[in-house]
């Protein structure tokens, strides 16, 4: 962490071979990033294999994922790798959870994820902890007498909540170490929710899809058909951005065609800058120190980083980091 509080992280898509999330995770440790961690998309690899390679690979940072949800993987099964992530960094683990985002098609019961949420945390601290009384809640519940059957390093670890969302941010408010954003680089949304986290030691993180290219005009074409991707959904989210209904319609209509250039064609710049960091390595440092002006805590600079992704997560830590340390 800097000496003004401030704290960076790399954010990875688990789209890798094995090997390249230790490469990665090991610039940035080397540059100054405080945290690597990885995504737990549906369709994408579980965030876990990644993460242990990440471990293995670095020896500071902290590491977790961002983030993983109740409705697909049970709390206790969290609690299992939450502690193996934690033996692995040696007690560098952190655990984020979120009410999971594109899971509606596989039909699910995502009801009231606030109360799924609550009892998937305390089943997991409880299960940290080897407190084995057991617990009956309304979605989950722990068997009296059941504990984790292999040696926890640490019989508590940080809770991340990734949400927009005003019920889950007063969650993170009461329990958790930091919120994250997710799909935002949006400064105005900040004070919003500090607003609902209404707990002044709760850090705010953002996080947004990046580019960074010595070319700034590339780095914003290649973040336009990311962007596009998940526009619909966190355009939405947003109650600082409004977005024209027909702008969506029409950038939905080319990602469902699979036409991403021509979908990211419509993003004009101002919306771009909301939902993403990508420019050159000074312009991205700009966007990220308003950012932390707003009263963000961390920044996580998401996939894809760049073309190649290795150039990007370089130029972040040759060009960007050093701007973000020295400023006050």
């Amino acid at each position: 962490m800097s000496e003004n509080g401030r704290q960076l992280g790399l954010g990875l898509q688990t789209d890798k071979s094995p090997g390249n999330y230790g490469l990665l995770a090991r610039i940035a440790e080397d540059a100054g990033f405080d945290v690597v961690t990885t995504f737990n998309d549906l369709w994408f690899q579980p965030a876990l294999p990644a993460l242990l390679e990440i471990a293995a690979a670095t020896t500071r940072v902290r590491v977790g994922p961002s983030c993983l949800n109740p409705f697909t993987v049970h709390p206790v099964e969290i609690a299992g790798q939450t502690a193996v992530l934690d033996a692995a960094s040696n007690g560098r683990a952190f655990l984020g959870l979120a009410r999971g985002t594109w899971l509606e098609p596989l039909g699910l019961d995502q009801s009231d994820p606030v109360t799924a949420i609550r009892e998937t945390w305390e089943i997991v601290r409880r299960l940290l902890a080897g407190d084995d009384s057991g617990f009956t809640g309304r979605r989950f519940s722990l068997p009296q007498g059941q504990r984790l059957r292999f040696p926890i390093l640490r019989d508590e670890v940080p809770l991340l909540v990734g949400t927009w969302a005003p019920r889950l941010a007063a969650f993170a408010g009461e329990k958790a170490h930091e919120l994250k954003v997710g799909g935002s680089a949006n400064p105005d949304v900040v004070p919003v929710l500090r607003e609902r986290i209404a707990n002044p030691d709760v850090g705010i993180v953002l996080g947004a899809v990046t580019v960074v290219d010595d070319d700034g005009a590339r780095a914003r074409r290649i973040a336009r058909r990311e962007v596009a991707l998940y526009l619909a959904v966190v355009a939405e989210l947003d109650p600082t951005v409004e977005v024209d209904p027909e702008l969506i319609g029409r950038v939905r209509e080319h990602v469902d065609a699979d036409d991403h250039d021509a979908a990211g064609s419509l993003i004009p710049d101002d919306l771009l800058d909301r939902f993403s960091f990508a420019g050159t390595p000074d312009e991205v440092a700009e966007h990220a120190e308003a950012v932390f002006a707003a009263g963000a805590r961390r920044v996580d600079f998401g996939t894809p980083h760049g073309a190649p992704e290795q150039r990007g997560v370089e130029l972040l830590c040759k060009g960007v980091l050093p701007q973000l340390r020295v400023a006050v």
